[in-house]
């Protein structure tokens, strides 16, 4: 009988990869994936716990899963991922009906735990997850978080034209308001080599652009024996691969933004100059608290041979507003901080304790929500209108658009065959492009005139094709 299995994914890029992952080594076993819970056997949530909004929304979740579980109680419900790994038991305390609890050290172990967990005439909860690794040397720890890299084919990623591939895996950072290095474990990077064949897997099956993930991917050094090799050294294995076309690499770490990885960006056409470089705060007290590893006059110099080394550059940002002490004065360096650099868009959060990390044991979160929802609204206003002055010079160029396929608009719309359709695409720079052109063109990249612009995105027409 078909094994059908539902995966939902919360969550960062990171996330969106462990399902891809998780649903090519599920297939591989014999399972079919289906659209809804209902249609399931098994019900699996791969979640996030980088904010409390994200747990909110799994809890809620699993509890409009008991109706269904009382009606068929052999259905498999799971929780995998980061909050697995670390709320563990809390999940069978909060949600009874829960069968298993798998972090993401223990994923490659699924399809094996799935089956044990189905032959069980009287169930117990099942938890699987990785050593703590405040209690556990770094090796055993390490060991404990098992690699989990499958091959996916085409169908079950996003997009068969593109792919995210992961070269690291881990954090050491130890920010004061960040759980990942508790959940995802210790820094550990994947080998070159292998790295590399994955890569040239993924070109001959048609992928055109790679996105490198790390949770501070430009740390990355080949852990071979006898390897120096650094993220600029695999830039340019990667670059020779035959049918890729563009590589991007994400998210990147401030003290890490070494003159050969600029190089390496400029001089590689097939590398995008993009560059995503999280500063967290503009207030060097703040970056302090965070245990940034960095001042403010540091990561400006970081911006300016940035900029000088790669004229040109699109560089993105993160800003957390709110974090424990941060004052008017605080909030306004982080404002000028943005208005200086003009990022080509920022990412802004308002800050969410986390249990678990050095801020929820040692600093008091006590800037009120409805500071932090202003903040947070004054800032991401001043970076839109940056980003719509950096825009509009755009309109009447035309831009090199990789096609990712039609606009959410678009799927809404019942279409058949080649017509045309609203597309969607993302430039070098990763701008979002919309056109309109027939769906024959999805996988391509072609030249899109750019007709008009917001702060967001970028409309525009394919140029008439000459003779």
């Amino acid at each position: 009988m078909t094994k059908r299995v539902y995966l939902e994914t919360i969550g960062c890029q990171m996330n969106v990869l462990d399902s891809e992952l998780i649903a090519s080594s599920l297939v591989q076993a014999g399972y079919e994936l289906v659209d809804s819970p209902r249609n399931a056997d098994t019900i699996l949530y791969n979640t996030c716990s980088v904010r409390q909004h994200a747990e909110d929304k799994i809890y809620s979740a699993l509890g409009r899963l008991r109706p269904l579980k009382e009606r068929k109680p052999q259905t498999i419900i799971g929780v995998l991922g980061c909050m697995a790994q670390k709320d563990q038991e809390l999940i069978f305390r909060r949600a009874g009906h829960v069968d298993l609890v798998i972090g993401p050290g223990q994923l490659s172990r699924l399809p094996e735990i799935l089956e044990e967990v189905a032959s069980q005439r009287h169930r117990e909860p099942r938890l699987e997850v990785s050593l703590d690794r405040m209690k556990e040397r770094r090796a055993l720890v390490e060991e404990s978080f098992a690699k989990f890299d499958p091959p996916r084919p085409p169908e079950l990623r996003s997009s068969p034209f593109q792919a995210m591939v992961r070269i690291m895996f881990g954090c050491d950072k130890f920010c004061t308001y960040c759980i990942v290095p508790k959940v995802r474990g210790p820094e550990q990077s994947r080998p070159a080599a292998e790295i590399v064949s994955e890569i040239r897997c993924l070109a001959a099956d048609g992928c055109q652009e790679v996105t490198l993930l790390g949770q501070t991917v430009n740390s990355y050094e080949d852990p071979s024996k006898g390897q120096t090799q650094r993220l600029s050294d695999l830039l340019a294995r990667l670059h020779d691969i035959e049918g890729l076309r563009r590589i991007k690499f994400v998210t990147n770490y401030p003290r890490h933004m070494t003159d050969d990885l600029l190089q390496a960006v400029r001089d590689l056409p097939k590398v995008s100059p993009y560059l995503h470089v999280p500063a967290q705060s503009g207030s060097n007290e703040q970056l302090k608290r965070m245990k940034r590893g960095y001042t403010v006059e540091y990561y400006r110099e970081m911006i300016e041979r940035i900029r000088s080394i790669i004229p040109g550059a699109a560089i993105t940002s993160d800003f957390i507003v709110g974090f424990c002490g941060e004052t008017e004065e605080d909030f306004q360096q982080s404002v000028d901080l943005v208005r200086w650099a003009r990022f080509k868009n920022s990412f802004i959060f308002k800050y969410s304790e986390r249990p678990g990390t050095k801020a929820a044991g040692t600093l008091p979160d006590d800037v009120p929500d409805e500071v932090k929802r202003r903040r947070n609204n004054d800032l991401l206003a001043v970076q839109n209108a940056i980003s719509l002055e950096d825009t509009l010079p755009l309109v009447g160029k035309d831009l090199e658009v990789l096609v990712e396929g039609p606009s959410k608009a678009a799927k809404k719309r019942a279409s058949v065959g080649n017509e045309i359709v609203q597309l969607v695409g993302r430039s070098v720079w990763d701008h979002i492009v919309v056109f309109d052109g027939p769906r024959a063109l999805v996988g391509q990249i072609l030249p899109v005139r750019i007709e008009k612009a917001d702060a967001f995105t970028l409309f525009g027409t394919m140029p008439r094709l000459k003779g």
